[in-house]
């Protein structure tokens, strides 16, 4: 399966528990992150909707309501 994402160019996000992440995913966090430059916390639980991958096989690109350009590694992040 790698040697397939690979040649297509394709880059294959897992969360912290082994599950493929795609575009448009929803995920929960999995422990309580500071956010830099925002001076807020997101608690473990939190749910951030529709999820874009970015190319990098640990980051994604999120939205959340007080934070623009929320970006996130996979392996804090479990899919719903």
């Amino acid at each position: 399966m790698a040697t397939k994402a690979a040649a297509a160019g394709q880059v294959e996000v897992r969360d912290a528990v082994g599950n493929l992440l795609a575009d448009g995913d929803s995920v929960s966090l999995v422990k309580d992150l500071k956010v830099k430059g925002a001076g807020q916390t997101l608690k473990r639980g939190t749910v951030i909707k529709s999820i874009r991958l970015t190319g990098d096989d640990q980051e994604i690109d999120c939205r959340f309501e007080a934070i623009k350009g929320l970006v996130l590694r996979a392996e804090f992040v479990k899919k719903l």
